[in-house]
C-alpha cells in the first residue's frame, strides 16, 4: 500500500503515517520538475485528501484501488465517485499486490477499468509477469492476456496509461535490464497496435515499475518505449527528483 509515482508516480508505504506523509509533501514541493514531466502520487486512500490539499496543483493524486460499482454494500471499498469528490483524477488498478496477495482477476481487474473511465478518472492500469512465469517463457501470453482484459473494457484511451511491472523485480533490488524493459514494453505496443490501432499503440504511454532507482533510471528512460516510471521505495527519498526529470 504504497505512494506510487507516474509519469514520473510515488507511493507511501504501507507504515507511513501522517507526519511521514507530510514529510513527503514537503519534499516533493520543493523539487524542481522539469515542465513536460507528469507526476502523479498514488495514496493510501486513508491520506488521499490529505494529499491532495497538500500538494501543489501541478501534481496529480491517484487512488491505489477502487471498487467496480458506484455504490453499494461493500465495506472498505473504495469507488471512483469517492475519489473524483476529494480532488483526485486517477486510480492505480490490477498492480501486482492487488493481484497475486488479493486474489484480483484479469476479469474484476477489467470490470474494474470500464467503471473507473466512465465515471471519468484516468487509469494507470498495471500489468507483469511472477518470476516462474518468466523462467518458463511465458512473459508474452501472461502480459497479453493481461492486457487483452483491459483492452476489452476501454472506450477512450486518452486516460489510460500501461504500467508493466515485472513481479519480480519490484521490491527484491533485482531490476529488470533496459533491454528486458525495452523488449516488452515494444511487444506490448505491437499488441496494442495489432488489436486496437496504430494511433492508439503510437500514443498510448507505457510506463516501467520493477525497483526504479536514481542510479538507474537514466539508462531505463533512454529506451525507445518506455515513456515513464512507476516507482515504488525511490520516491520517498530525494533521488526521486532524478526520476522525473531521467527522461528529458
Amino acid at each position: 500500500v504504497n505512494m506510487h509515482y507516474f509519469f514520473s508516480s510515488p507511493r507511501f508505504e504501507f507504515h507511513l503515517i501522517r507526519a511521514s506523509a507530510l514529510e513527503m509533501v514537503l519534499c516533493l514541493r520543493s523539487f524542481k520538475v522539469l515542465c513536460l514531466a507528469e507526476v502523479v502520487c498514488g495514496a493510501p486512500a486513508i491520506y488521499l485528501d490529505f494529499a491532495r490539499q497538500k500538494l501543489d496543483a501541478k501534481i496529480g493524486v491517484a487512488a491505489q484501488n477502487c471498487y467496480k460499482v458506484p455504490k453499494g454494500a461493500f465495506t472498505g471499498e473504495i469507488s471512483p465517485a469517492m475519489i473524483k469528490d476529494i480532488g483526485a483524477a486517477w486510480v492505480i488498478l490490477g498492480h501486482s499486490e492487488r493481484r497475486h496477495v488479493f486474489g484480483e482477476s484479469d476479469e474484476l481487474i477489467g470490470q474494474k477499468v470500464a467503471h473507473a473511465l466512465a465515471e471519468g478518472l484516468g487509469v494507470i492500469a498495471c500489468i507483469g509477469e511472477k518470476l516462474d512465469e518468466r523462467e518458463a517463457g511465458i512473459t508474452e501470453k501472461v502480459v497479453f492476456e493481461q492486457t487483452k482484459a483491459i483492452a476489452d473494457n476501454v472506450k477512450d484511451w486518452g486516460k489510460v496509461v500501461l504500467a508493466y511491472e515485472p513481479v519480480w523485480a519490484i521490491g527484491t533490488g533485482k531490476t529488470a535490464t533496459p533491454q528486458q524493459a525495452q523488449e516488452v514494453h515494444e511487444k506490448l505496443r505491437g499488441w496494442l497496435k495489432s488489436h486496437v490501432s496504430d494511433a492508439v499503440a503510437q500514443s498510448t504511454r507505457i510506463i516501467y515499475g520493477g525497483s526504479v532507482t536514481g542510479s538507474n533510471c537514466k539508462e531505463l528512460a533512454s529506451q525507445h518505449d518506455v515513456d515513464g516510471f512507476l516507482v515504488g521505495g525511490a520516491s520517498l527519498k530525494p533521488e526521486f527528483v532524478d526520476i522525473i526529470n531521467a527522461k528529458h
